[in-house]
């Protein structure tokens, strides 16, 4: 809130942000001498500490490893904390984990013909429909989703989920 008054007090002044947002100007000015706690203290320092973790290992160390990382230097530190430091500083470990793999091309198998040669424009509705399979990561895991889509109207005609990935899946009509 602080933060938000300094932003307007040379345009509005103090007083009357204060008056609008319902606290008073003692507060505002006690906020802005107080000296930082020993929690703000505590979390400069360590977002120090897991800033300079995190850059000597190129940047890809997430929460998990920037923790291990402290603890063997001998920081007392929760992991919760790392991660909420972390988040605040902006610092984002590297995922490994990869999408599933949707194609799966079999040597004996061609390729499905182009029926509409790269044009995608209708004239009208219901003119030309395109379908096509996505993923989804969801809390239960990835999650397959086939649609067919009306290229004139950008509509959604019809949809598919499963979280399985199939041939019956794009084909299935219902």
């Amino acid at each position: 809130m602080c933060a938000f008054i300094d932003a307007l007090r040379d345009e509005h002044g103090v007083e009357p942000i204060c008056r609008i947002l319902q606290i008073a100007p003692s507060s505002y000015y006690a906020h802005r001498t107080r000296e930082p706690s020993a929690r703000q203290q505590r979390d400069e320092q360590l977002t120090q500490e897991i800033t300079q973790v995190h850059e000597e290992n190129y940047g890809v160390y997430g929460a998990r490893k920037v923790h291990a990382e402290l603890r063997r230097q001998g920081h007392e530190v929760a992991r919760c904390t790392v991660e909420r430091l972390m988040r605040k500083a902006g610092l984002r470990g590297v995922s490994r984990a990869k999408g599933p793999r949707t194609t799966k091309p079999a040597p004996e198998t061609s390729r499905p013909a182009d029926l509409v040669n790269r044009d995608f424009t209708a004239e009208a509705v219901n003119q030309l429909w395109v379908a096509d399979i996505t993923y989804v990561r969801t809390f239960a895991g990835w999650v397959y989703v086939a649609f067919v889509l009306d290229v004139f109207s950008r509509r959604i005609v019809g949809w598919q989920v499963s979280t399985r990935l199939y041939t019956a899946l794009a084909i299935d009509g219902d």
